[in-house]
């Protein structure tokens, strides 16, 4: 009996994977980090456009070190 696990390998070109994966028709980020004595600031956010929508990514952090 053989137990080889067969495995099929594909090679997709980038005009291929945008069409698997939607692809992305533009993307921008931006961050900020701040610091002061003993605190901390940072933010950051990020938004993503694609044939499926819009993705916005938001994320603020304050501590204190």
């Amino acid at each position: 009996m053989n137990v080889t696990p067969h495995i099929e390998a594909a090679e997709l070109n980038d005009a291929d994977l945008d069409t698997v994966s939607g692809g992305v028709a533009a993307a921008t980020a931006a961050g900020l980090h701040l610091q002061v004595a003993h605190l901390e600031v940072c933010a950051d956010a990020g938004i993503g456009v694609s044939a499926e929508g819009v993705a916005l990514g938001v994320n603020a952090h304050v501590g204190v070190n």
